[in-house]
């Protein structure tokens, strides 16, 4: 879990900054108010944290479905009907003096 929940928020702060700033905010703030006994806090902060993730999950079923993938069309075959070329050797005779 080391490994993976850094790559997580990573990836999340670098797709929707100001949606994962505003959930940070929404959670930490609901910590502060749930252990200072600050009910208001921790209602403030659940609510931002539930309606910034209600509009998340609102935005992503508003996107549009990724288009098809075009076919692709080849001009020449995968291979070559003709042979390969015949590998070139050097003699390793030594030229005479």
């Amino acid at each position: 879990m080391n490994v993976i929940f850094p790559r997580f928020v990573k990836s999340a702060y670098r797709r929707e900054p100001i949606i994962s700033v505003l959930i940070t905010m929404g959670i930490v703030d609901a910590v502060i108010g749930g252990f200072n006994d600050s009910w208001s806090l921790f209602v403030i902060g659940l609510g931002t944290a539930g309606i910034t993730l209600a509009y998340r999950l609102w935005r992503v079923q508003q996107r549009p479905p990724l288009p098809e993938e075009p076919v692709v069309q080849h001009y020449l075959p995968d291979r070559s009907s003709s042979s390969a070329l015949p590998l070139l050797t050097v003699s390793k005779k030594k030229p005479p003096y």
